[in-house]
C-alpha cells in the first residue's frame, strides 16, 4: 500500500506541474512563435493527461473481485499503460515532428527570446520536482540498494516506471528547447528552433517504443525474476514436510499481485488432513517473505495415496 500512495503522489506531483507549465509554455510559444516551445507545451498537455489516465487505472485496477473478473481488475494498470504510451508516440512525439517540419519549411524569426528562458528555467524547476517524486517512488519499490537503471527495467507498476520516463523525457525535452531557442536566436537561425521541435518529437516516440515494450510483456503475462523464483523453490523445499517440487509457474497481474501454481510431492506417510495443513504451512511461508504472491495453486502428489490412511 505504501508503494500505491507513493505513486499516487508522483501522479498528483506530475499533473499539477505539467498543468501550471503547459499553460505558461502556450502563452510563451504565442507571443515569441517558438516551435520548440509549442511542442514542449503540448508535450506537457499530454504528460498531464497520460498521468491522468494512469490514476484512472491505478483505481481501476484495485476493484475487488466479482464473478465475471474472480482473479480481481489488476491487469487494468497494464491496459491503460499501453494507452500512455501510444499517447506519447501518437500525439507528443507525432505533433512535435510535425511542428518541427512546419517550422523549418515555414521558417519564422523569433522573438522576444526572454520570454522562453523565463519559461524554461520555471519548467525545469518544476519538472525536475515531478522527477524527484517518480524517482522516490520507483526506488522505494526495492528493499535492496537496486540500482536506478536495474529498477526502471524491472519495475512490474507502470503508474511509477511510465511516470519517470514521462519526466526525464520532459527534463530532456526542455534542455533541447533551451538550445533550440538559444542558438536560433543567438545565429538568428529559426531553422534549429524547428530542429530542436523535430528532436523532442523523436525523444517522445523513443520512450514510447521502450513503455510499449514494457506495458505488452507485462500485459502478455511475465513471471517473477530469477532471483525471486530460485527463493520461492527454497521456501518450498525448506518444509519439512515437501519431497519434491516442480519448478513454480508465477505471473504478475499487478504490480502487487502474482498468482503462483506448484506442484509439490509431499512425504508419501502423511495422511490427508496433514498434506491440508502442510499446504498451509507452506502458503504462510511463502507470503511471508513474499506478500505479493497473493494466489497460491498448490498441487499436492500424494493426495490419492494418502486418502486411505484416513479411514484407518
Amino acid at each position: 500500500m505504501a508503494d500505491a500512495n507513493a505513486s499516487k503522489v508522483s501522479l498528483y506531483g506530475g499533473i499539477a506541474a505539467n498543468i501550471a507549465i503547459a499553460i505558461s509554455k502556450f502563452v510563451a510559444a504565442y507571443f515569441t512563435g517558438s516551435s520548440a516551445m509549442l511542442s514542449e507545451a503540448i508535450h506537457s498537455l499530454v504528460d498531464t493527461s497520460n498521468s491522468g489516465l494512469l490514476l484512472y487505472g491505478t483505481h481501476q485496477s484495485q476493484r475487488p473481485p466479482d464473478a465475471e473478473h474472480p482473479f480481481g481488475h489488476s491487469k487494468e494498470l497494464y491496459f491503460w499503460g499501453l494507452i500512455v504510451a501510444v499517447l506519447i508516440f501518437a500525439v507528443g512525439g507525432g505533433m512535435s515532428f510535425y511542428e518541427g517540419i512546419k517550422h523549418i519549411q515555414n521558417p519564422e524569426p523569433l522573438e522576444s527570446a526572454g520570454w522562453n528562458y523565463v519559461v524554461l528555467g520555471v519548467s525545469l524547476l518544476f519538472e525536475g520536482i515531478a522527477m524527484y517524486l517518480s524517482v522516490k517512488a520507483l526506488l522505494a519499490q526495492s528493499d535492496t540498494n537496486t540500482g536506478f537503471v536495474k529498477m526502471l527495467r524491472t519495475s512490474k507498476d507502470p503508474a511509477v516506471f511510465a511516470s519517470v520516463m514521462e519526466n526525464l523525457a520532459a527534463l530532456i525535452g526542455l534542455l533541447l528547447a533551451l538550445a533550440g531557442v538559444f542558438f536560433g536566436h543567438q545565429f538568428n537561425n529559426p531553422y534549429l528552433d524547428g530542429a530542436a521541435s523535430i528532436a523532442i518529437g523523436l525523444l517522445l516516440m523513443l520512450v514510447a517504443v521502450f513503455l510499449v515494450g514494457r506495458t505488452k510483456g507485462l500485459l502478455v503475462g511475465t513471471g517473477v525474476d530469477t532471483a525471486t523464483l530460485a527463493n520461492l523453490e527454497r521456501i518450498a523445499r525448506d518444509q519439512p514436510q515437501v519431497r519434491e517440487i516442480r519448478s513454480p509457474l508465477t505471473m504478475y497481474l499487478g504490480p502487487n499481485d502474482v498468482i503462483m501454481a506448484l506442484d509439490v510431492d509431499f512425504a508419501d506417510n502423511l495422511t490427508s488432513t496433514e498434506v491440508a495443513t502442510a499446504i498451509g504451512h507452506l502458503q504462510d511461508a511463502i507470503r511471508k517473505e513474499h506478500p505479493e504472491v497473493q494466489r497460491i495453486f498448490i498441487e499436492a502428489k500424494n493426495l490419492a495415496k494418502a486418502a486411505p490412511a484416513d479411514q484407518q
